[in-house]
């Protein structure tokens, strides 16, 4: 493995070169009131996605239902937001993203009353898919505006508080989630929302600035079409495939119109005048790289984070608000660390910083190794703490160098690229590496449920998550000489 040495760090001047008008003078002076503006969308949107997760067994209750229909309410969300975050990215770019990030935000705030105010199960399931309009056109133009608000010589630092902003949802909405399922009703889950939407509405159309985008565009529509059929068609083939499996014939079928809807994409693309997506971007080595290396990470760590709570309930015997906070260990240590690796991205170039997350990612991963029916709760906690340690060094580098990566008036589609792929990654991660934990735990043992075969079934898993990061690490030092070579070869 080549681990990269400190001493080849090197301070990097301050460009401009991804801000809009190549000798345009940029006003920065609101830069940190539109970091707040995005952070709250950025925070609304990953709190509402863990505090919704833990009221569901309340949902089945509620409307006397079964766990297969109330999924939906999560399902509905996380379909609608990924088969239209690049679209909206792309729309963005069009109009100007200051127009639809103020909209999504109100849109997401109305859609979080009407959701609390549900009187049934399809009207919440539709609900959440209007929400999820909403937490796509703020989530996919966020990144851009903050790209836009701040220097390049700022960009890492301003994601890596993005980074933290995602970590702190994450941590904050199942705990605040269980205090109102135990005071309030399961609407308050929702209405929770309001302050924070208001607010961040107002702030986003009193400071975002609003950059007028180049005029006469026109919006690939069978493009977009055929990129929605795509994903949502892949989407539900990988849902579903958890109960039937992947040999089954509908299984197939979906996955098969959804391959070619992607290859008839790719061809409408390259025809047309103005595609949805322009595929020279994949020509970036910066972009490129920095995608794939972050689905592999994302797919890698939704595996942890699904086999790791049935570990410590089912063979550590913890209970749920204790396997809870164990696992706090990972997103706290994302959270701390992300804003500093986001400034060393800053000084020291973002392909230096990455390839040093994913190899204490990677190490963390072999540590996953040692976890057993003994283990305890500290243990266990302290081999999380290095995954999002890990996680962090890397996720805000690779962030900026895709973002950094591609021109002003691509920035929506490339945000809206950045969320997709964190969605895929972990669809695919909870499709392969969940599927292939439940073969192991009923493999280990008869009855598919001893400690021992749990245990086995989620190091053999996590084994799995190390080889996805492991390729990521090897590509990423791949980019890393391609680039030195590349620096030597100019000086």
């Amino acid at each position: 493995m080549v681990v990269p040495c400190i001493r080849h760090l090197e301070p990097l001047a301050a460009t401009s070169a991804v801000n809009p008008g190549a000798g345009a003078t940029v006003d920065y002076s609101r830069k940190w009131v539109v970091l707040a503006a995005v952070s709250m969308g950025v925070f609304l949107a990953t709190i509402d996605g863990s505090i919704v997760a833990i009221a569901l067994p309340v949902l089945v209750k509620e409307f006397d239902t079964s766990f297969s229909v109330v999924q939906w309410v999560v399902l509905s969300y996380l379909l609608t937001w990924a088969t239209l975050s690049v679209s909206i990215g792309r729309v963005g770019d069009m109009v100007g993203k200051k127009k639809l990030y103020v909209l999504g935000f109100g849109v997401f705030t109305a859609a979080s009353m009407a959701v609390g105010l549900a009187p049934s199960i399809p009207w919440l399931i539709g609900l959440r898919a209007v929400q999820a309009v909403g937490a796509a056109m703020v989530l996919s133009l966020g990144i851009g505006i903050l790209t836009e608000a701040f220097p390049d010589s700022e960009r890492g630092q301003a994601l890596g508080i993005i980074g933290a902003m995602v970590s702190i949802g994450a941590v904050t909405g199942p705990t605040l989630g269980g205090l109102i399922l135990q005071n309030l009703s399961w609407r308050w889950i929702f209405f929770v929302n309001l302050p924070i939407g208001i607010i961040g509405t107002i702030v986003a159309i009193r400071f975002i600035p609003d950059s007028p985008p180049p005029g006469g565009q026109r919006f690939d529509f069978v493009g977009a079409t055929l990129f929605l059929a795509s994903l949502l068609s892949i989407l539900l083939a990988l849902t579903f495939s958890q109960e039937r499996g992947f040999r089954d014939p509908t299984i197939i079928a979906m996955l098969a119109f959804g391959v070619g809807s992607l290859v008839a994409f790719v061809v409408v693309e390259r025809l047309v005048d103005e595609p949805m997506v322009d595929l020279t971007m994949f020509s970036n080595v910066d972009f490129t790289v920095g995608l794939t290396t972050g689905f592999l990470t994302f797919m890698a760590v939704r595996g942890l984070t699904v086999t790791g709570p049935f570990l410590l309930t089912d063979t550590l015997g913890f209970e749920l608000r204790q396997a809870g906070l164990i696992l706090a260990a990972s997103p706290i240590a994302l959270g701390i660390i992300a804003p500093l690796s986001g400034r060393a991205a800053d000084r020291y170039g973002p392909r230096s910083v990455t390839v040093i997350g994913l190899t204490v990612l990677f190490s963390a991963y072999l540590l996953v190794q040692l976890v057993d029916t003994t283990t305890t709760g500290v243990g266990f906690a302290l081999i999380l703490a290095p995954i999002g340690l890990g996680m962090g060094i890397f996720q805000s580098p690779n962030n900026s160098a895709i973002m950094g990566s591609v021109p002003p008036d691509q920035l929506g589609v490339a945000g809206g690229m950045l969320g997709l792929n964190r969605l895929l990654g972990q669809v695919v991660g909870f499709g392969i590496l969940i599927t292939y934990w439940s073969s192991r735990v009923s493999a280990g043992s008869p009855d598919g449920a001893s400690p021992e075969a749990q245990a086995s079934a989620f190091r053999d898993t996590n084994l799995g998550g190390a080889a996805a990061v492991l390729l990521a690490l090897m590509l990423a030092v791949w980019a890393l000489r391609r680039d030195r070579t590349r620096q030597r070869a100019l000086s």
